[in-house]
């Protein structure tokens, strides 16, 4: 792989910029691989680039069934951030936000990551009372947290409803100042230029149609391009991964996929620098500005259990108004287009990177609302747990078991169902 720089950029503008080498290959499928990822988004990119880079396992291929980054990848708002208080939740995403801050240097591709803070308000005192618990826990675990009043947040983000007669009255905000935003595909095509480097194959439109097994061992994968052996195999499918757990004859997992709908508006002048994020009386709302000007923003997911990366109008309603809420200035902005990507949304909330009852195979899934932000940490989790054949002790208890063990992971306090775990 040849490394950006700017004298590459420089010698190659002499050349009309024709002179690039390929990003990454287009191989064809070997007959085996040493470990086989499902799933070609930032979770299976990026458990492939760190089995490459940190356990020298080389004999990867990376199948995906569409296009590198074509699902859940692409159909989200790129929020980063690490403001959790629940233990297994505050090592594991301050370990994610830590790689971010060196991504791209470590890709040597720019991911866009952008620390512009998260501000999330508060509407009660209640809710600000709650909010300094969660960030006072924070700060205890070495991370950045801080408690803005009205003052603050009126000449930090001059743009809300402040009014009287607002909506949802606003007294402050709880502010990671360290957290942000990344440009997706960016960081799909860093991942997978760097795993292509170390000589991971990526195997685009190679659908996984079947699994074939020996007792409590997986064999080898069908595919769409043929039958692939494998001595390990890990699924990293997000909203798809009950059907993929159907495929390899385990049955029912506790998972439900849901739709969650995303919004980008046309582009507009500077408006808002910060990630903003509200949730009170029954409505749920963030938003951001891209680096082209629109302004990204979305809200709760459908309630009903649905694979369809489309959206639906209830939805499109109920985010409008709360921008409107929030942001009245926003009320003749034209909306661009929206989409909807497929959460695999767990009981707790809470993620799985574990075993499973085959002995060779290994789970990515339950990321509800937290995948994108998750994904630096994700791949470097999961391909220790494959590379070792045993979790790292951050993530120990983001096992299928701790149902039964009565260990709930629940970030939210909202009980054991996944429609509201938001």
């Amino acid at each position: 792989m040849k490394r950006y720089s700017a004298w590459n950029v420089f010698r190659n503008g002499l050349s009309d910029q024709k002179k690039w080498d390929r990003v990454w290959r287009d191989p064809d499928p070997k007959k085996s691989y040493d470990v086989v990822i499902i799933g070609g988004g930032l979770h299976g990119l990026a458990t492939a680039y760190y089995l490459a880079k940190n356990h020298g396992i080389k004999k990867v291929a990376v199948l995906e069934k569409g296009w590198l980054g074509g699902g859940n990848a692409g159909r989200n708002t790129t929020i980063v951030r690490s403001n959790y208080m629940m233990p297994d939740n505050r090592r594991f995403y301050e370990h994610s936000l830590k790689l971010w801050e060196n991504l791209s240097h470590d890709l040597n591709f720019n991911v866009m990551f952008s620390q512009r803070s998260h501000v999330s308000l508060f509407h009660s005192p209640a809710a600000r009372d709650a909010a300094a618990r969660r960030y006072n826990t924070m700060r205890v675990m070495n991370s950045d947290g801080e408690l803005w009043d009205l003052n603050r947040l009126k000449r930090e983000v001059p743009h809300l409803n402040y009014g009287p007669d607002a909506r949802f009255p606003i007294l402050g905000a709880a502010v990671q100042p360290r957290a942000g935003t990344a440009r997706h595909d960016a960081v799909a095509w860093g991942y997978a230029r760097a795993a292509d480097s170390y000589g991971v194959d990526i195997l685009q439109n190679c659908e996984a149609t079947g699994v074939t097994r020996a007792g409590n061992q997986v064999v080898s994968i069908e595919t769409s391009r043929g039958l692939i052996s494998t001595k390990k195999l890990g699924f990293a499918v997000a909203g798809n991964t009950s059907r993929l757990w159907r495929i390899a004859g385990l049955g029912r997992l506790p998972i439900e996929s849901h739709k969650l709908q995303a919004f980008v508006s046309e582009p507009l002048k500077p408006l808002l620098d910060q990630v903003l994020a509200f949730g009170v009386g029954g409505a749920h709302f963030y938003i951001s500005q891209s680096d082209k000007g629109g302004m990204v923003f979305g809200g709760d997911i459908d309630w009903y259990k649905s694979y369809a990366q489309r959206g639906n109008l209830p939805i499109v309603q109920d985010v409008a108004e709360c921008a409107m809420s929030i942001l009245p200035c926003l009320g003749r902005v034209r909306l661009l287009r929206h989409w909807a990507g497929i959460m695999d949304m767990s009981m707790d909330g809470s993620p799985f990177i574990c075993k499973t009852p085959l002995s060779n195979l290994y789970l990515n899934a339950g990321w509800n609302y937290g995948g994108f932000k998750a994904s630096p940490a994700s791949g470097w989790f999961f391909a220790d747990l494959i590379a070792n054949d045993q979790p790292d002790p951050i993530i120990a208890n983001y096992d299928l078991d701790r149902f039964s063990r009565g260990y709930n992971i629940d970030e939210r306090g909202a009980g054991p169902d996944p429609k509201l775990h938001g």
